[in-house]
């Protein structure tokens, strides 16, 4: 079966991120990230394409508190170039335009479009959403910021490309899937992404990732956030360069175990060979 579950309307980023990903696959819109989980668990999707972290939004919601709970393997990583684009109705002029609709994490990396021209935010549940709800009400004062896919299906006409505020502007998708073996150590790098919970007192944390400083083992993402409602932030997401049964996160994560209530691996995968060119980008524009 190759269909591949993605959150948002046809036309949207997840959309162009699950062809790039996975050429020749259908793709599934789902009216949720929860939705396209769903999909795979019920056994509709192989895969589900899930935006975990864009380099100007920062983290995806909903991902980190729906991953755990899911049931399902990361078998992989696409990081996707995000280009905006501002599009409404044809024959509209973009002086005409009073509203933007767009997702709250698109609406996020184009602050400086609508400054410039003081025009509404308005949020909406998806890019490619917005733009068939503008193509639908046919009004030159409403436009939506999505890609350029969504305008060519809804028939609306580009104003601007490139709306966004930086170059780098690039989302990362978590790839999951049900249980699948791992990759074997050598075929290549890889990532591995955790759950881990430490007790609430002073050091826990500290002690609890000394050992990858120490074995050299890199962290790329480490997120916090509550847990069954408690404001002590105790439960963290991470990811790291690496196989589990590499000599080096081996041994960190031997260490980690003294120091954790609970450690769960949610995936073990390669990584996606535009992750070195994606992080240059980035920290080249943050500069």
């Amino acid at each position: 079966m190759r269909i591949i579950a993605f959150q948002g309307r046809p036309g949207a980023y997840s959309d162009l991120a699950c062809r790039e990903a996975r050429p020749g696959w259908e793709t599934l819109p789902c009216a949720s990230f929860a939705d396209a989980i769903q999909a795979v668990r019920d056994g509709v999707a192989s895969e589900a394409m899930l935006a975990c972290e864009n380099s100007l939004a920062g983290r995806v919601p909903d991902i980190h508190a729906l991953l755990p709970r899911a049931g399902l393997q990361i078998v992989g990583e696409h990081f996707q170039r995000v280009e905006h684009c501002l599009m409404a109705v044809r024959g509209t002029r973009i002086g005409d335009v009073r509203r933007i609709h767009t997702h709250p994490v698109a609406m996020a990396q184009i602050r400086e479009l609508i400054a410039e021209l003081k025009a509404e935010a308005v949020p909406q549940f998806d890019t490619a959403g917005a733009a068939e709800m503008v193509a639908g009400w046919g009004r030159p004062e409403d436009a939506a910021v999505a890609s350029s896919l969504a305008a060519e299906l809804n028939g609306l006409e580009v104003l601007r490309a490139n709306v966004e505020d930086a170059s780098h502007n690039t989302t990362r998708f978590y790839i999951a899937a049900r249980s699948r073996d791992w990759p074997l150590v050598g075929e290549g790098d890889m990532m591995t992404t955790l759950l881990f919970r430490v007790a609430n007192r002073s050091g826990a944390l500290y002690n609890a990732l000394a050992g990858y400083a120490a074995s050299r083992a890199n962290i790329t993402r480490l997120e916090s956030y509550m847990l069954e409602g408690s404001f002590a932030a105790t439960q963290f997401l991470m990811d790291v360069e690496g196989h589990p049964d590499d000599e080096e996160l081996s041994r960190a994560l031997s260490a980690m175990r003294l120091y954790t209530d609970h450690t769960a691996i949610l995936g073990v995968y390669p990584a996606s060979p535009q992750r070195k060119k994606a992080c240059l980008d980035a920290r080249q524009g943050g500069e």
